[in-house]
């Protein structure tokens, strides 16, 4: 096995690797939700391969007919993600050939082109030159887990198609749960310095003080191999940090578990959207595309493939409330 600093990737020569992914509550408080830490595990098998299978659906003709007509005759939907230099497993990363572009996002560009009748184009990039292609019309949509925000809402328009979640990793067999500011009162807990994370728990910090608890002590971490060293220590309790990629590194490490999330718009529900630029005609027929793709049951195909079932949204919406502006 084979393991890249700071992507936490698992793989092997043939491209199959399986592992034990512990079972996530799906979120049901739009802020916080407690995963169980007894539950059984269950087996999903991650193919980390060039030549993968990808999950597709049936055009269909009432939908790719929204699209402007100049979109339709060119027959292509170009994608921008920011996965650029290996990227971050499930979301974004490199199969075992190192180059092809696979994960979560990477499906949910071929599934929703199937339903538009569009072969999709991915160019992967990076992070800050994503957004510079949106605006330069070089990608049509941009699809790399970008969070819905009202700051983003003035220039772009969003397709909704997962849940953004943070999520609590402690060490395996911790006992802790999280489901709000007083389950880390006194904790040490580990964050990366500027994140939104960060943010939250500065804010539930906050609310501990006014409700006469200690606050959490913050440990400021950039790497992520050195969050996991001293989570097995214990010299840290706990490490906020996105769910998918927490997800992912419990699965195929085992030694950590995800004792809670909260929304990574806290204190509303944070949306991750396919995103495109303002009033180009696009964003209808995404969230269509979407809903279609929810309703004939491959949407949640393409998440279970990447153990991300408990981020899946019961329907696409167009431009929903998001981060708040500051």
């Amino acid at each position: 096995m084979k393991q890249r600093s700071n992507l936490l990737a698992a793989r092997r020569g043939g491209g199959l690797v399986v592992v034990a992914l512990l079972a996530l509550a799906a979120c049901a408080d739009p802020q916080t939700n407690a995963s169980s830490t007894g539950g059984d595990a269950s087996v999903v098998a991650f193919d980390t391969s060039a030549k993968q299978e990808r999950i597709t659906s049936a055009k269909v003709d009432s939908i790719a007919a929204e699209l402007p007509a100049a979109l339709r005759e060119k027959g292509t939907l170009v994608v921008g993600n920011g996965s650029a230099g290996g990227g971050l497993p499930p979301l974004g990363f490199t199969a075992d050939d190192n180059k092809t572009p696979i994960g979560v996002e990477i499906d949910i560009a071929y599934l929703v082109a199937s339903v538009l009748g569009l072969k999709p184009e991915i160019d992967t990039t990076s992070w800050e030159n994503l957004f510079l292609g949106l605006d330069s019309g070089k990608y049509q949509v941009g699809i790399s887990n970008i969070g819905v925000s009202e700051l983003r809402k003035e220039k772009y328009d969003f397709a909704t198609y997962r849940l953004g979640l943070h999520a609590f990793e402690a060490k395996k067999g911790s006992g802790l749960k999280v489901a709000g500011p007083a389950d880390i009162s006194g904790r040490t807990v580990a964050v990366s310095s500027g994140t939104l994370q960060e943010a939250i728990l500065v804010d539930w910090n906050k609310q501990n003080v006014a409700a006469g608890r200690k606050p959490a002590n913050l440990k400021y971490y950039q790497q992520a191999s050195d969050i996991y060293l001293a989570l097995q220590s214990g010299r840290i309790d706990l490490y906020l940090g996105p769910n998918p990629n927490a997800s992912y590194h419990v699965a195929t490490q085992g030694k950590t578990e995800i004792v809670g999330t909260v929304s990574s718009s806290y204190p509303v529900q944070g949306l991750v959207g396919i995103t495109t630029k303002k009033d180009n005609g696009l964003v209808k027929p995404l969230a269509d595309a979407l809903n279609a793709t929810i309703a004939d049951g491959s949407y949640a195909k393409v998440l279970k493939k990447w153990g991300l079932d408990d981020e899946a949204v019961p329907k696409s919406l167009v431009n929903p409330p998001g981060l708040p502006k500051k």
